[in-house]
């Protein structure tokens, strides 16, 4: 493996903020609540971190920057822009680099993103979760519908881009119920050119509040064939909106694909800087996965110390990456490219999957297989974990 070979799958970087105005109930980022934060410390910390990673890869080509958290629109604008400058100075970059920021409704108004927008950043993701108040007060948001509403229009007039993130199959949720919610969401995206929405299911993620009630019998979850019913609505209705899955969870207008996680599905390789952070990093011919440390005040102290707050830098034998990529790959609609795969790992597809499995899948309607690609089907992305249980047993 070159060092600085890239094809389609870009490099990118991510930035984390780790922090939240509360803690949402169903959450397992790291994020956390401070009631002060001093915003030139942290502006002089992840700058200083991404500098040192930074001279780790040199000759790459920076296609995308992702500001991730917690909740990025808590962060100073001048610490967006001076980070997003630091980034273009440190790498060559992309003529169309993609600057995504994620922001919550309850967090940002017009101004706000107008100096988000003056900042660099070029497409806001945007965390509406419900446009159900009752919902939204469980999943503990702290805007309404209204305040969503007002955010995502504003922010249509102001980035290129817009996405904003729904989370169905929530308790008690009925077929009609989501049917006329994603359909009142569709309508709005069409009236205001926004083009991505992430769908995603609602999991309970052990360590966190929602989880620790469901544990209790706080409340029940759609079952198995109640939420893949759920899926199956949203990808017909997602389809015909002009809005197809491009990915398990994400939808877009052709050309509108968040091209910084196409990067993660793809393989390629990413910068992760703040605390918590996780990167893949092609070093000396070899990839290893980083991961910072996730307390904030302990990734501030070390890397005062030494330039960075890596906790852990593990190399990843051939076996472990060539799984990774097959996991990561099958999840989009594209499905996994073979010259790709053999480009990143050295190695070809056939020698890691089970092949008697793969005719049983394809024969099944699981997955689909032609001298180029390896695909899942809608079917197969559904139960994507047991396809890949078959295929890498």
């Amino acid at each position: 493996m070159n060092d600085i070979a890239q094809g389609d799958e870009g490099f990118g970087l991510y930035v984390h903020w780790p922090f939240c105005l509360s803690k949402c109930p169903y959450c397992d980022f790291n994020s956390h609540v401070a009631e002060r934060i001093d915003q030139n410390v942290w502006r002089e910390a992840l700058l200083r971190e991404l500098a040192t990673t930074a001279a780790r890869t040199p000759d790459r080509v920076l296609t995308s920057i992702f500001f991730g958290g917690g909740t990025p629109s808590l962060m100073d604008p001048a610490t967006t822009a001076d980070i997003i400058e630091a980034a273009r100075r440190h790498w060559r970059t992309a003529n169309d680099l993609e600057i995504t920021l994620e922001a919550n409704p309850g967090t940002v108004d017009a101004d706000r993103f107008k100096a988000i927008r003056a900042a660099g950043v070029d497409r806001l993701s945007m965390g509406v979760q419900a446009l159900n108040e009752n919902d939204l007060t469980f999943l503990g948001r702290r805007h309404n519908v209204d305040e969503a509403r007002k955010a995502w229009r504003a922010a249509s007039k102001i980035f290129p881009r817009v996405s904003f993130d729904l989370i169905y199959a929530r308790p008690g949720q009925t077929e009609d119920a989501w049917r006329g919610e994603l359909t009142e969401a569709l309508r709005e995206v069409s009236d205001h050119g926004i083009t991505h929405l992430s769908l995603y299911q609602l999991t309970m993620e052990q360590g966190t509040a929602m989880f620790d009630a469901h544990t209790r019998g706080d409340f029940t979850l759609p079952d198995e064939d109640a939420s893949a019913t759920l899926y199956d609505i949203t990808q017909d209705i997602c389809e015909a909106a002009g809005f197809p899955a491009y990915e398990i969870s994400n939808h877009a207008k052709d050309g509108a694909q968040c091209r910084h996680n196409l990067t993660y599905w793809r393989g390629g390789d990413y910068v992760g800087v703040g605390p918590g952070a996780h990167g893949r990093l092609t070093l000396n011919g070899t990839p290893r996965a980083t991961r910072q440390i996730k307390a904030p005040a302990l990734w501030l102290k070390r890397v005062a110390a030494e330039g960075h707050g890596t906790q852990e830098e593990e190399t990843l034998t051939v076996e472990t990456r060539a799984q990774e990529l097959v996991m990561v790959g099958l999840r989009l609609a594209e499905g996994l490219d073979k010259a790709r795969f053999a480009r990143l790992t050295g190695q070809t597809l056939d020698r890691v999957i089970d092949l008697e499995a793969v005719t049983t899948l394809i024969a099944d309607g699981y997955l689909t297989d032609t001298p180029a690609r390896l695909t899942a089907t809608p079917k197969g992305r559904l139960t994507l974990n047991a396809v890949l249980r078959e295929l890498l047993a």
